[in-house]
């Protein structure tokens, strides 16, 4: 059985349109090149034709991206070794400039926010970094965005994850901490000392305007100890008292 030519032309031509015919998705574009030559819009979204082989097209995705940065190790500008992680989140604006500008695109963004990271946190001390991580992220994302700007990336944000100090660092930072709350706590009970005895200097103040207050509370002192059911109670004896007694035993020898 013999195949007609004109049947396998057909069927050629079937196969080239196929070949031919990509269905983009919304969040992609493709980028064209017509006999190596950039042609000026990219292509999508739905279905786009490329006359091969003369056309090739690159597809490129327009979601944003996460770029986990690795572990760097970084000496902070106190001369503390630690260890940080961080991600990058990132999305391409201009399709052909992601493919003609730069070779990889995702690549270089990933090889640059570790250059940057070390960069930036280097020159912050260690309070800043755990501290002011928030002003850190937003001076790395202007600085990627900034560098990546020419490739068609958008760098929407920069995220420091981990800090890992080493362990003698933590110690000392617990025992800073430790030292902070016995000051907070001694504070305290000092100010508390301090209302404390001017309520009291009030106090007294009012019953050494009436001699009879003093024994009223004699009185209720010895109310509170007999409520604990004490054995032994002791009895307080004003000092005036005394003097009183010593003046008396002094006017009878005189």
């Amino acid at each position: 059985m013999t195949i007609s030519p004109v049947l396998i032309v057909v069927v050629a031509i079937v196969m080239y349109l196929f070949s031919s015919i990509h269905v983009l998705n919304e969040y992609e574009r493709g980028v064209v090149f017509r006999l190596g030559k950039l042609l000026p819009q990219p292509k999508g979204p739905g279905v786009v034709f490329v006359l091969r082989p003369i056309d090739t097209m690159v597809r490129v995705s327009l979601r944003t991206a996460v770029h986990d940065v690795p572990t760097q190790d970084i000496i902070t500008r106190d001369n503390v070794s630690v260890k940080v992680n961080a991600v990058v989140y990132s999305r391409v604006v201009d399709p052909r400039r992601a493919i003609v500008d730069v070779e990889n695109y995702a690549y270089a963004t990933s090889q640059l926010a570790q250059t940057t990271l070390r960069s930036v946190l280097g020159q912050a001390e260690l309070d800043d970094l755990l501290a002011s991580r928030e002003r850190l992220n937003q001076d790395l994302q202007r600085i990627l965005d900034s560098q990546t700007d020419p490739w068609g990336i958008k760098v929407s944000a920069v995220e420091v994850k981990h800090v890992d100090l080493p362990e003698d660092m933590r110690r000392a930072m617990a025992r800073q901490a430790e030292a902070e709350r016995e000051k907070r706590a001694k504070i305290i009970h000092a100010e508390g000392e301090l209302v404390a005895s001017a309520k009291l200097s009030q106090a007294a103040a009012v019953i050494a305007t009436e001699p009879g207050a003093m024994t009223l509370r004699y009185l209720q002192t010895l109310n509170e100890i007999a409520a604990e059911q004490n054995s032994t109670i002791i009895f307080p004896l004003p000092i005036d008292l005394f003097s009183m007694l010593a003046g008396k035993v002094g006017g009878a020898k005189g």
